[in-house]
């Protein structure tokens, strides 16, 4: 068939090639296009399973960022392009979704997440929106009074800036709690709340040593108050009873459902080996419903190394490889390593919980191991001191690609910002906590430090990569509002209309590629997941409105209709 007049021939068919390329992914939807050979007739392949037509797909492929039609093939995604791309491939059982409202996006990766502990938390007594010491000591009171005598109190996620600052006691609470040990954290994680019964479980007096790396809050008489901060929480956690196998099951059902009516379709968590084996135990009956990519402590690397070196790093459901470590521990409990003083108490700087020389030796070994490295990060110094040990890993290593990750990175010095580029260090970090930490963040490290807290803007202007995540259970695993922090900084108490720090907001765009291809990129998955192409897995999310074109403000009020895991739908939003 002779090409049209004034089109030249090798350029029609290199036209035709790339066609092919973006519409056969795995060179099995279509084999021969229509007009690109000697014969006009298609050559039919099986149908799709699924096709979308009509529709706003932002695919997050740089090269052909939107698309108006996509087909998928059992787990794959077949063709992704125009409505005429993908008619070939409708079939009489291949099920249709024609011009639904809203958007589809790819699926969303959850950076960061301490899953299960997620799970039992959705069970456990809501304390994230207690907003006085009567409501927080009611609520507890109230919960305590449904269960069994001697059952733990656990969870909690209590935030005591809601009430001005002041940290709670054990005496807001023995009086209801006297036959249940109670310990409670704080939202982040890092400090934790023990009434009597449980400090005497576990012994804790006044005669009780500080802890490195941790604090026992203490009395004008130098009696525990019940505050635990960082290392010093393991002297009640070693008392808790360790949940049971049906437990752990149960809480990772719970979660995975959550976070699926969420539109997230993988998560990376950091939970450690109980967890691998619940993941693990779930796979092995066919009910891992969300892909995961499973962490485990840092010291254990050598360990690590010999279970990848007998069982391989996993498969598109479960993966492992990955190590989270420590520097320090949170703002919001003082315990973030700064170089300067806390501007609220001057007297304190934070500390780091575990030794950077410790530190580095272990991620020394684990780098040349082959394992991904991801640590916690927050205080500016503990950020620097933590880049310092990438940099003279890969010196004393040699050059591979390695993808250190930096979990949080929140309070960075301005030093510090372009070295994440240069050294190519990941930033994993948590949009939520912006407009969360953002309502009272200046009083504890003023504003000037402020202006590279939660830096999304300066370290993308400096070449960097950001993946984000949540960080639940201490903050809700809810992508969206994650895209809505990272572009609106609008605290959640909205007295910061026009965005607190507002110099670091970044575009829709930029926050929904960090929360898929970026995010793909930080667990070496880019060629799997992460954007809607040809050939990765068919891993996406309808959205009810365009998350790209409504007002800012609103973005928070989008929700998920459908998500949809490996070409299975995992959640309907009910009519």
């Amino acid at each position: 068939m002779p090409a049209p007049a004034g089109q030249n021939p090798q350029r029609r068919a290199e036209g035709c090639r790339i066609r092919a390329r973006r519409l056969l992914g795995l060179a099995a939807a279509l084999l021969v296009v229509g007009g690109c050979g000697e014969a006009d007739a298609p050559v039919p392949a099986a149908a799709a399973d699924l096709v979308i037509t009509s529709a706003r797909i932002w695919t997050g492929e740089p090269e052909m960022p939107w698309a108006e039609a996509l087909a998928v093939r059992g787990e794959r995604i077949a063709a992704v392009g125009s409505d005429a791309d993908v008619a070939p491939l409708i079939g009489p059982d291949t099920e249709r979704i024609d011009a639904p409202p809203g958007i589809v996006v790819p699926g969303f990766i959850d950076t960061h997440v301490h899953f299960l502990t997620g799970g039992f938390a959705l069970s456990s007594v809501q304390l994230r929106d207690a907003r006085t010491p009567d409501e927080f000591t009611r609520r507890i009171a109230d919960y305590t009074a449904t269960l069994a005598p001697g059952e733990w109190v656990l969870n909690g996620d209590w935030d005591h800036e809601h009430w001005g600052g002041e940290l709670p006691t054990r005496d807001w609470i023995d009086g209801w709690t006297a036959d249940n040990p109670v310990m409670i954290n704080r939202l982040d994680g890092h400090m934790v709340l023990a009434n009597s019964k449980a400090l005497d479980l576990a012994g804790v007096t006044a005669d009780t040593p500080d802890v490195p790396g941790g604090e026992i809050v203490r009395d004008a008489d130098g009696n525990p108050t019940g505050v635990l901060k960082d290392n010093a929480m393991s002297l009640v956690e070693r008392v808790v009873p360790e949940p049971t196998s049906a437990q752990l099951d149960r809480a990772l059902a719970a979660a995975s459902a959550y976070v699926l009516a969420q539109g997230v379709t993988t998560v990376h968590d950091m939970d450690g080996w109980r967890s691998l084996e619940t993941y693990r135990r779930a796979q092995s009956a066919d009910a891992l419903g969300i892909r995961v990519y499973a962490m485990v402590p840092l010291r254990d690397h050598a360990k690590l190394a010999a279970e990848v070196a007998r069982v391989g790093r996993g498969d598109q459901w479960l993966r492992i490889g990955g190590l989270k470590g420590f520097m320090d521990g949170s703002l919001g409990s003082h315990t973030a390593a700064f170089f300067e003083p806390f501007t609220d108490t001057p007297a304190d700087r934070g500390f780091f919980v575990n030794d950077p020389a410790d530190m580095a030796s272990w991620i020394g070994a684990a780098d040349a191991e082959g394992l991904q490295v991801m640590v916690h990060a927050i205080g500016d110094r503990a950020i620097s001191v933590l880049l310092d040990i990438y940099a003279d890993t890969e010196a004393a290593n040699g050059p591979k690609d390695r993808r250190f990750r930096i979990e949080h990175a929140q309070h960075i010095h301005p030093d510090d910002i372009a070295r994440f580029a240069a050294l190519d260090v990941i930033a994993s970090m948590q949009p939520y906590h912006a407009i969360d930490d953002g309502r009272w963040a200046d009083r504890v490290i003023g504003p000037e430090r402020a202006k590279t807290t939660y830096a999304f803007r300066s370290l993308l202007d400096a070449g960097a990569r950001v993946a984000f995540g949540s960080d639940w259970f201490v903050a809700p695993p809810i992508p969206l509002m994650g895209v809505y922090a990272a572009v609106t900084r609008r605290t959640l108490d909205d007295a910061n209309p026009a965005g607190w720090v507002p110099e670091q907001k970044i575009s829709v765009e930029e926050a929904l590629t960090a929360y898929t291809r970026t995010a793909a990129y930080a667990s070496f998955e880019e060629g799997e997941k992460g954007s809607l192409a040809p050939g990765k897995l068919a891993d996406l999310v309808l959205l009810d409105q365009d998350v790209t074109t409504v007002a800012p403000e609103r973005i928070r009020e989008v929700r998920v209709l459908r998500t949809i895991v490996g070409g299975r739908s995992k959640f309907e939003a009910v009519p």
